[in-house]
């Protein structure tokens, strides 16, 4: 049983805030992330969305596509609406082999609005589970018929955010769709990575290992700040660095027999966490925190 270990750009550049590392090429990005010892790359917003051109750029490196975040609004589009919006990035990710989609619902969303405190996200509509839980279950299930499985992300500063959230999420929709377990997100919305991954462990489809600083989180939620000047103030960071659970996390995964990727997605300001020091360490890390609970097998560079 194998997993294999990759990153997301967001290390060296933010797509929220695209300031953090504005000057920082894709080149460097993937040439110190396959330095640091992946496998893979998430896509950022610095990555063509051509298969024909990014292909060759990754091949170049070594290095394969793991996934790419897509922002999707089925709260107010119909399931042919989403389907019709999703295609360049579900062809982009199906030609170039990425098994799974990161699908968040971004509707009311405001992790992206630096001026806005996370408290203040919105709440998903109660009397919208049920015929929420049907439409994403019908686009689930198209795009696995092409070859790529939806894996939610919940995320801070959206409709699901919490670990009620999730559970009815799950409960709402279909085995199609499935579950990426956030570690830092769950951490960070007060929810507990290991109860989750217990609970839903048969659903998880993807996961990003972010790490959470404990005294930093309590000061931000203290002073009641946005989710962009949290990352600012720190509170992210790889995997094995923070107060994550990841023994007791990744032995549910272990239990439930999980072969996906194990992604480190750890923003913080690159001028202060110097990229390629973190992302070796986050390698480095995860290598070894997967390896002792039996999910990898040598390197993970298959």
């Amino acid at each position: 049983m194998t997993v294999q270990l990759g990153i997301n750009p967001l290390t060296w550049t933010n797509d929220d805030l695209p300031s953090l590392g504005a000057e920082t090429p894709l080149e460097t990005c993937l040439t110190e992330g396959r330095q640091a010892g992946f496998a893979g790359f998430e896509l950022g917003n610095k990555f063509p969305r051509e298969a024909s051109v990014l292909g060759p750029i990754l091949a170049n490196h070594d290095l394969k596509l793991v996934s790419g975040w897509y922002s999707g609004e089925l709260l107010t589009r119909s399931v042919e609406e989403e389907i019709e919006a999703v295609q360049p990035h579900l062809t982009l990710l199906r030609e170039l082999g990425a098994k799974v989609m990161v699908f968040a619902e971004v509707t009311d969303c405001i992790h992206g609005q630096q001026g806005t405190p996370v408290r203040l996200r919105p709440s998903f509509p109660a009397d919208k589970w049920q015929e929420y839980g049907k439409k994403l279950s019908e686009f689930a299930k198209y795009t696995k018929s092409q070859g790529v499985e939806v894996a939610y992300h919940h995320h801070m500063g959206t409709v699901i955010e919490t670990a009620e959230d999730i559970d009815n999420l799950m409960e709402y929709t279909s085995e199609e769709v499935g579950l990426l377990l956030d570690t830092g997100h769950l951490t960070f919305a007060g929810a507990d990575p290991v109860q989750v991954a217990t609970r839903w462990a048969h659903r998880i489809n993807h996961v990003h290992t972010k790490d959470v600083r404990a005294d930093v989180l309590a000061d931000v939620k203290n002073r009641q700040t946005s989710f962009l000047d949290a990352v600012l103030d720190g509170v992210f960071t790889v995997p094995g660095d923070g107060c994550v659970n990841y023994p007791a996390v990744f032995e549910q995964l272990k239990k439930a027999n999980y072969q996906g990727w194990c992604v480190v997605e750890a923003e913080q300001d690159p001028a202060i966490a110097h990229p390629m020091t973190y992302a070796t360490l986050g390698f480095n890390n995860l290598q070894k925190l997967a390896r002792e609970a039996g999910l990898l097998n040598g390197e993970g560079q298959e």
